[in-house]
């Protein structure tokens, strides 16, 4: 698959004839791979590299227990500080560094925490970003605290 290069304008000014030679890719022209339309969400996240694991930060509930409904700029505002997290993929050598967490951690099930867990973190654990409409972390293996069985267990300040 072709790896499409945006470059700015001064430089595809400078560089004329590679433009016209089909180096360079037209900034309007609308670059996209159908390929990846059939496939689910979770096969277009972002694979973590190395150590890392990405996690979705936990939202709360829509609706309290006595049926007040929590407005979605409220749940997302509580995201940005929350201690829990989902785990949405593991990096390849995530628990694997025996220095670190010993020799018995190269079984799988050994591991702190795999694809699937809830899990509690720092509060500004990781590095941030958007996907479509949720904020999504990448994480370091070793910032896990504990692993939780229900993200409801753990009282929101």
């Amino acid at each position: 698959m072709p790896k499409t290069l945006l470059v700015p304008d001064y430089i595809k000014k400078a560089n004329k004839r590679n433009y016209k030679d089909g180096v360079y890719v037209d900034p309007d022209q609308k670059v996209l791979n159908p390929n990846l339309l059939t496939k689910s969400i979770k096969e277009r996240l972002p694979q973590p590299t190395g150590w890392r694991i990405l996690v979705a930060p936990y939202q709360g509930k829509e609706v309290t227990d006595k049926g007040v409904i929590i407005p979605d700029q409220i749940r997302q505002r509580e995201a940005l500080a929350t201690v829990v997290a989902y785990v949405l993929k593991v990096g390849p050598i995530a628990y694997k560094d025996s220095a670190k967490f010993g020799e018995a951690v190269f079984e799988e099930d050994r591991a702190w925490c795999k694809e699937g867990d809830w899990i509690c973190i720092g509060r500004y654990a990781g590095s941030r970003f958007s996907l479509e409409d949720m904020e999504v972390r990448v994480i370091n293996d070793d910032e896990v605290i504990a692993t939780i069985l229900d993200p409801e267990d753990i009282k929101h300040i």
